[in-house]
């Protein structure tokens, strides 16, 4: 009994990923592209399935013509260059981020290609600075696309997803990491205070922030799963993707001693065995329910610049395509199949204990859930972000 219901589950797992893999395929074949299909693939439960898929639809998510890619650059920007010691000393420290039992000439070869995207990208935008951590999502890319493209795709990430984290100094990264506590008091106000009153900071989700989560988590197959859902939505998903993490982890947070030593070091220790598309679904819907418009408004200093001042530009050019629009129309999508439940997504400011009622509509983000991306939705998030105290 119980080999056949494997069965059956496995039988039903492949039926889904072949409509799936069928819808991405008919996506990419549509003229003009499916873009917003597309977003809906990476967003929705097991994102886009293979890396042979990714090298597909990663570029039209990031809108990177293929058809006009780079050469692989050389090693001649290696000559005094500011960056290359440091850029040098990070990717020999990258052994880990490599597939286990990957010959040494291969992996050798592969962190000097990495080495010299990296300098490639740093040249063509003397705007963008080096950061330590920065090779964590070059070395994502490369291991999936190869080196050509992982040069253009790069390239595009840098000067929009990761445009803040390449300022000279971090306080535009310190500004996006100040979002992380307002979106958990939304959520859950108790893990909230509990923090404050321990003074952890959120110094301790800054690697988790400026790598996507590439330098802590060591399966490469929950990475590119992370980066189908950041590629496909907003550059600030992350710092949702964040919050989420803290919130699932709620009675580890309260069971903690409450200093700062202690709570940093509970929550700096990532587990490995995350539900990763529970996460990814409550992310996506916290984004929906609290926009970084809304949050902003409870601060009381503007930040000058961030990574979403340049979204505008970014956005292609159908409204229907827009990710925002993508992650609004799954969360009503979902939110009406769920009425029954009268499950709402929000807290009463005068019930400090209440929370996210939707935090159980999770995993159930196939095509039926994602539907369609209807241009009636005119709702476009304005963006002021703030510094919190």
């Amino acid at each position: 009994m119980a080999v056949r219901g494997r069965r059956a589950g496995h039988r039903d797992y492949d039926s889904k990923k072949k409509r799936k893999e069928a819808e991405i395929q008919q996506a990419l074949s549509s003229d003009p592209i499916d873009v917003a299909t597309l977003r809906r693939m990476a967003i929705s439960e097991g994102g886009l399935l293979t890396d042979e898929i990714r090298r597909k639809v990663w570029p039209k998510l990031l809108n990177v013509n293929t058809d006009d890619l780079p050469l692989p650059p050389g090693k001649e920007l290696r000559e005094d260059n500011k960056d290359y010691q440091q850029v040098l000393l990070d990717v020999r420290r990258s052994l880990r981020r490599f597939p286990p039992g990957m010959p040494d000439e291969q992996r050798e070869g592969l962190q000097e290609d990495l080495i010299d995207i990296i300098l490639h990208v740093l040249k063509r935008n003397p705007q963008l600075h080096y950061y330590q951590g920065y090779h964590d999502i070059v070395v994502t890319f490369l291991l999936v696309v190869g080196n050509r493209l992982a040069t253009a795709l790069v390239e595009k990430l840098s000067t929009h997803h990761l445009r803040d984290f390449m300022d000279p100094t971090m306080d535009n990264t310190k500004h996006i990491l100040n979002y992380l506590m307002p979106i958990i008091d939304q959520v859950n106000p108790e893990v909230h205070d509990f923090m404050q009153s321990a003074e952890v900071g959120t110094i301790f989700a800054l690697s988790w922030l400026i790598t996507w989560f590439g330098h802590v988590l060591s399966d490469m197959r929950q990475v590119v799963r992370l980066y189908d859902f950041f590629l496909a939505c907003h550059p600030l998903m992350p710092i949702y993707f964040a919050a989420v993490i803290v919130l699932h982890r709620e009675q580890e947070v309260l069971d903690c001693e409450c200093d700062m030593a202690s709570v940093h070091h509970l929550l700096s220790q990532i587990p490995q065995d995350l539900p990763y598309e529970t996460l990814i679904s409550q992310a996506g819907d916290l984004f929906v329910q609290f926009p970084p418009s809304e949050l902003a408004r409870e601060a009381r200093q503007h930040a000058e610049r961030m990574a979403a001042s340049t979204f505008k530009d970014f956005e292609l050019a159908s409204a229907q395509q827009r990710p925002d629009m993508v992650l609004r129309q799954r969360f009503w999508d979902r939110l009406r199949g769920e009425e029954r439940t009268k499950s709402v997504l929000t807290k009463p400011r005068t019930n400090r204990l209440v929370k996210l009622a939707v935090m159980g509509l999770t995993v159930a983000l196939g095509a039926a859930a994602l539907a369609v991306v209807k241009s009636a939705l005119e709702w476009a998030p304005k963006f002021e972000l703030q510094i919190f105290p």
